[in-house]
């Protein structure tokens, strides 16, 4: 724990009231793309936690009392305040996890405010219960209601996108709700709980930081706090599975993956390239996010092409330009964390210990990725790296890398390229690229994944659950998931 003055201080949003932690003590916040201090955020204390408890505890008999048109009104009010603020939002979301401005400001900012925060105003009118006709005279309807205090936490790598989903769905259901996040990723959703300060009642929102080793306990296994949503690792979902395993309480648990693109004979090439060479795992937010498609599966008949249409894209600037992660001409950013850097590579030796070939990049480190720009020889950067393997066993073909690492493994059946994409322990997403409209439906129903998308990738909205199985995860931060529901029975004769 490192104190530092005269850097941007942010504040826990507590009980409505914008609070230090309780013992003053605080974290620095490091900028990835050049591995320096800008910004400091509470460290809080079990103390801290406690009071957030009571707080989000305290405001919940009311909120769940309030009309779906009143809280429909306050989450439209916090879309307004998003976009008011949308540069200051993406500027930080940038400097704090290293997503590039252009992504920030052009993609996620509008879809917090556009989607997020209006489609769970919009979605209360759906949140209802229903009448169920019986048998012989009575009358049977159910009830959705909330479940009380919502505990969201939320990971290094998109902090402000999960905090929107977890924080308006569960909001919008009638909860209240404690955001914890990562504490190498908090600066932005402080400042947006400094932004929603007063939109909701006092103690419906807050936001805590601090280290989850000194928080999770109390947050997780609270008898007062009623379901836990987390976007993170397998390892931190067990260890809240541990903690509420005395007295069980309801999860949401989105975890890893090891996507697979499945790339057949017939399937539109310079497509394929484009989405892999962008959004699926390379550029943006260089493969930290959970779908990314970190294998990709391709016909033996045309892996040379793919491979040779891939790597074109690569050395073009226009989808690998590196740079400060403020300037908008800048396409690929850094890890977002010094650990994560050095996991990522020792993720590319081990696969070329292990026999992968390399087809691409492999370089890390700042003066070396990028030594054009002297202000990030410090950051935490790794070239975009694409392996060739002919095992799905290798632990780059296993193991969820979380960067800039694709493995392009090649297959001859429809049959082998199914049991390649299922032949891991994660089931979070999977891509399917032909022109054979039966070939795909085959491959939709088969593939052991929650999100499958046909000649795209990463396509997810609230219009659609968006959810994982195996070690994936369970549940999907919809409104639906935070409202249970409740039956009940009349007996009409009298």
């Amino acid at each position: 724990m490192t104190v530092s003055t005269d850097l941007k201080v942010y504040k826990n949003l507590i009980g409505g009231e914008l609070r230090d932690a309780s013992g003053g003590e605080r974290i620095d916040s490091i900028d990835p793309s050049t591995g320096k201090v800008w910004a400091a955020i509470p460290q809080s204390s079990q103390e801290d936690a406690l009071s957030a408890v009571a707080a989000a505890k305290h405001a919940f008999p009311a909120w769940k009392k309030t009309t779906a048109e009143e809280r429909a009104a306050a989450l439209r009010k916090a879309a307004e305040l998003i976009g008011e603020n949308a540069e200051a939002l993406a500027a930080l979301e940038t400097q704090d996890i290293g997503w590039v401005i252009r992504e920030t400001s052009y993609g996620l900012i509008p879809v917090l405010q556009q989607v997020w925060f209006n489609a769970a105003a919009g979605a209360l009118e759906a949140n209802r219960g229903q009448t169920v006709p019986l048998p012989s005279a009575s009358f049977g309807y159910t009830l959705r209601e909330p479940y009380g205090v919502v505990v969201g936490i939320t990971p290094w790598n998109a902090p402000l996108f999960t905090l929107s989903i977890k924080a308006a769905n569960a909001i919008a259901a009638g909860n209240t709700v404690i955001i914890k996040p990562s504490e190498q990723a908090s600066a932005s959703s402080l400042y947006l709980a400094e932004l929603l300060k007063d939109v909701f009642p006092r103690g419906v929102f807050n936001v805590i930081s601090g280290y989850g080793t000194e928080l999770g306990d109390v947050l997780t296994s609270h008898p007062d706090v009623n379901k836990i949503s987390l976007t993170g690792s397998g390892r931190t979902a067990s260890t809240i599975a541990r903690a509420t395993a005395d007295k069980p309480k309801p999860l949401i648990l989105e975890l890893g993956g090891k996507s697979a693109n499945i790339v057949f004979e017939d399937a539109d090439i310079d497509a394929v390239a484009d989405a892999i060479s962008t959004y699926s795992i390379f550029t943006g937010n260089s493969g930290q996010i959970c779908v990314g498609s970190s294998r990709l599966l391709v016909h033996r008949a045309i892996f040379d092409k793919v491979a040779e249409a891939v790597i074109s894209r690569l050395k073009n600037p226009q989808y690998k330009m590196y740079g400060p992660t403020l300037d908008p001409s800048t396409t690929t950013g850094p890890m977002a964390n010094k650990s994560q850097f050095d996991i990522v590579r020792n993720y590319i030796q081990v696969g070329l210990d292990e026999g992968a070939e390399l087809l691409y990049g492999g370089r890390s480190g700042g003066a070396e990725v990028a030594p054009d720009h002297s202000e990030l020889a410090e950051g935490y950067w790794i070239e975009p790296t694409l392996l060739k393997a002919e095992s799905n066993t290798l632990r780059v073909c296993q193991e969820e890398i979380f960067g800039p690492v694709a493995v392009m493994i090649p297959f001859n059946t429809e049959e082998q390229a199914l049991n390649l994409a299922n032949g891991t322990e994660y089931g979070l997403a999977a891509g399917v690229w032909t022109k054979d409209l039966s070939l795909a439906h085959r491959m939709v129903s088969a593939l052991d994944a929650g999100n499958v998308w046909v000649n795209t990738y990463a396509r997810v909205g609230p219009e659609l659950p968006f959810g994982g199985t195996k070690n994936s995860g369970f549940g999907t931060d919809s409104i639906a998931d935070y409202s249970r529901e409740k039956s009940c029975v009349i007996e009409l004769k009298l």
